[in-house]
């Protein structure tokens, strides 16, 4: 039998230039807010926005756009145009031209609005993107060849944002975004993709004016000791080997699966009283990964186990932040529990508690004391430790606008995905993200990215599994001991 090999993927790369701002910006130095000095945040998020190419032939009349692309600022070519694009967006968002740096005498954050611009590669592959089935589920190695990291460190700085544009030979592309965390949230970023999908599809200027302001989410106060929310010695324990061998996964879960979890979990409630009322998506898949990464690591049940939901509290304050603001506006609701209560009380019950965490850490009380409490993280230099397992953080990127239709041009946004070149070797985090938009039958599903050991990861496959095999004769599991609210 003959055997076909495929040819490796090649990217032919031009050099890094430098964008700059297509006009004059102030030039000064703005400080951050205590979230955003959080030193577990300084770092790079990459991710990969995927373009189909406009088809002159196909059923919806596409004709029309593939001239609106050509007649974009007069070049046909994504690259150029959105090069142009990223010149003019820096105009409104005049930091992100500038180089971050922590000052060594308060170990703070400042940014140098210079105008020095934004790094950007050019990059051509040989590879049709429906080859690679535009990046949906790609592996990582395969993914990383489309994001850049920016090694420019140094006594002036680093720059806290950067761009690859890779184009393909059936017209299609990627623009692959790195941006620093410690700069933008994902809704910030979200918004300043938005921008830059506006400026190049011809608007004179952004729908959301960008607005700086951290000095609102300054602390008030930073009097008494850190205070972690799990004494660090309580924590689960894992027999497996700590390791830098860590695999990067992406599990698709179906609408009907999470349907069918809901009515599970209801039905498990039963004549509890203090259990019933309905569970979001998030509350009963993160109670369901959260027990799996449990099972997955072993870990001992006398032990404890943290879980920590990023919740954005934008909405939450009294004045709500403006509609602009692209800091970081999150603090995490935080549930310990014993690990023989995740693994063997009724899931139902970790979903309440998550339900329980989010509503304690709506108030505004428990919003300022976290963010009293990282101005102590910032003036250590307090790092998450996750090697154990025994901690979980989610983020919920599914309402951050990231697959609607943000046109350049071409339209035909076919997915989006975070990359992990460096913020993904953390095991502790998991993302939650919309489906792509290659099938249409996905709508109302998630897509669950983790990182784990790779010993980890075979039995944590198999509770996912397990999952999507979820019937209606689940056995009710007793209630057992309280977990604590943070």
């Amino acid at each position: 039998m003959e055997t076909h090999h495929r040819a490796p993927l090649l990217l032919d790369r031009k050099d890094v230039v430098l964008v700059k701002p297509a006009k004059p910006t102030p030039s000064k130095t703005l400080s951050f807010s205590t979230i955003d000095n959080d030193p577990n945040l300084e770092f790079v998020c990459h991710s990969v926005y995927v373009y189909k190419a406009n088809s002159v032939s196909s059923d919806n009349g596409s004709t029309a756009d593939h001239d609106l692309a050509s007649k974009l600022n007069g070049q046909a070519d994504p690259a150029r145009v959105i090069k142009d694009a990223i010149s003019k967006v820096l105009v409104h968002y005049y930091p992100l031209a500038g180089k971050l740096k922590r000052d060594g005498s308060d170990g703070k954050l400042y940014i140098n609005c210079n105008g020095e611009g934004v790094p950007f590669l050019e990059a051509t592959a040989n590879y049709k993107l429906a080859s690679l089935k535009y990046l949906d589920g790609i592996d990582v190695e395969t993914a990383e060849e489309f994001v850049f990291d920016f090694p420019s460190k140094s006594d002036f700085g680093y720059h806290p944002l950067m761009f690859q544009v890779t184009k393909f030979p059936c017209g299609g592309f990627t623009i692959g975004m790195g941006l620093s965390h410690s700069v933008c949230d994902g809704f910030g970023a979200s918004q300043l993709f938005r921008a830059l999908a506006e400026l190049a599809s011809g608007k004179s200027e952004p729908l959301v004016k960008p607005v700086w302001e951290r000095e609102r989410l300054v602390a008030k106060s930073t009097q008494g000791p850190l205070q972690s929310p799990v004494d660090k010695n309580s924590l689960a324990s894992s027999p497996l080997l700590i390791t830098n061998d860590i695999l990067h996964e992406c599990f698709f879960v179906k609408a009907e699966t999470i349907k069918r979890l809901k009515m599970s979990l209801m039905k498990e409630c039963g004549d509890h009283e203090e259990m019933k009322g309905s569970f979001t998506t998030i509350e009963v898949l993160g109670a369901y990964i959260w027990r799996s990464r449990f099972r997955a690591f072993k870990l001992n049940p006398d032990g404890n186990t943290l879980f920590c939901l990023a919740m954005g509290i934008r909405h939450l304050l009294n004045p709500p932040l403006p509609s602009g603001y692209y800091g970081n506006a999150f603090v995490g609701s935080n549930l310990v529990m014993t690990g023989k209560d995740l693994n063997e009380g009724p899931l139902s019950r970790v979903a309440k508690l998550i339900k329980e965490s989010k509503k304690h850490a709506s108030n505004a009380h428990y919003i300022w004391s976290q963010i009293s409490m990282l101005d102590k993280v910032r003036e250590l230099n307090f790092k998450i430790d996750s090697d154990n397992g025994a901690s979980m953080v989610l983020t919920d990127w599914r309402q951050l606008g990231l697959l609607e239709e943000l046109d350049f041009g071409w339209k035909g946004l076919a997915n989006m995905m975070p990359v992990p070149l460096k913020m993904f070797g953390f095991v502790y985090l998991c993302i939650f993200l919309p489906p792509c938009n290659l099938d249409p039958s996905t709508k109302g599903g998630v897509r669950v990215l983790v990182s784990l050991p790779r010993a980890v990861m075979p039995k944590f496959k198999e509770e996912m599994h397990a999952l999507s095999q979820l019937g209606d004769d689940d056995d009710i599991v007793p209630m057992l001991e309280p977990a604590i609210l943070i």
